[in-house]
């Protein structure tokens, strides 16, 4: 992670050093925050977010599901997105906001604590590594499985519930894979630590639907709606460990990953097949501005502090 100049907090830019919070601070205790992955990205008309407003209205509910009121509105931290962005001079970045419940109680309820909201940007390269984006990337099933839909509010991207992901992918990078896939406890396919699936087999396009506690990615949806453009059919359906085994081609996308195509999974080989290829390249122009899709999804930033 590169250090940059200033992240905005709690409604001012501050020098990246000076964003502190306390020890005490309750969502460092008990994980009561939420947060969301975001994209800037250098295009032809300058730099573009992709779909930022989706990406804020998102942490909004996901803000919503944990009885956590935001001090800020969905307009407002875009202008903080822009802001954070401008005052680092930065044409392409990847931006975190988040808000918590901050310092006051400790006791397990948040209430009377006040909600920190900031927002850090730097630069970031594809998330599982360039060459796993073009030749693909070696992921195990874990043993951990995705926690249940009435365990934890899965539709929010909350950061407790990321302790989840990180047991799974710790494991599977000490057992020399890139990247893990998590089941549920009935043992259908969920996604992977940071990234909603995709199975290809016999040309239909099959991802797990909601059921399985998954996020609702928005990096999916795009998918979804590149995948249909380009002609293929697209289908959210219950998927189990043998159909990955068996799939044409397997890949994962999400904000960081982009869209990262799965060469093996448990050592089986699938290599990187050439749905996978066209969805990933279309979803790279889409970013960048040279898409059909992009006008809708990219949002335009000017390099310059709000007045």
């Amino acid at each position: 992670m590169r250090e940059t100049e200033k992240i905005w907090m709690n409604g001012e830019l501050v020098d990246w050093a000076d964003a502190k919070v306390h020890v005490g601070t309750h969502g460092l205790h008990y994980g009561s925050g939420v947060f969301e992955g975001i994209r800037c990205y250098e295009t032809e008309k300058g730099p573009a977010v992709f779909r930022l407003t989706d990406h804020l209205q998102r942490l909004h509910d996901s803000a919503r599901l944990l009885q956590m009121e935001l001090p800020y509105s969905v307009e407002e931290l875009r202008g903080a997105c822009n802001d954070v962005i401008a005052a680092n001079g930065l044409p392409e970045c990847y931006l975190r906001p988040i808000a918590f419940y901050g310092f006051g109680e400790l006791g397990v309820s948040p209430r009377g604590n006040p909600v920190d909201v900031a927002i850090v940007s730097w630069p970031w390269g594809a998330y599982l590594g360039e060459e796993g984006q073009r030749n693909g990337i070696r992921a195990k099933i874990s043993s951990w499985q995705r926690v249940g839909p009435n365990v934890i509010p899965h539709t929010a991207k909350a950061t407790g519930i990321y302790l989840n992901s990180m047991l799974a992918v710790n494991e599977a990078l000490d057992a020399g894979y890139d990247e893990a896939i998590l089941l549920t406890s009935d043992g259908l396919v969920a996604d992977g630590s940071g990234e909603n699936i995709f199975v290809v087999r016999d040309g239909v396009i099959a991802t797990p639907d909601l059921s399985t506690s998954i996020l609702p990615g928005i990096t999916r949806d795009t998918v979804s709606h590149i995948a249909d453009a380009l002609g293929y059919d697209v289908v959210e359906k219950s998927l189990i460990r043998s159909d990955l085994y068996l799939a044409d081609e397997v890949f994962m996308c999400g904000t960081a990953a982009e869209v990262t195509p799965l060469r093996s999974v448990d050592g089986v080989e699938l290599g990187v097949g050439p749905v996978t290829e066209a969805i990933r390249d279309e979803y790279l122009r889409c970013v960048r501005g040279l898409s059909t899709y992009s006008p809708a999804w990219l949002e335009h930033v000017a390099l310059e502090l709000a007045a």
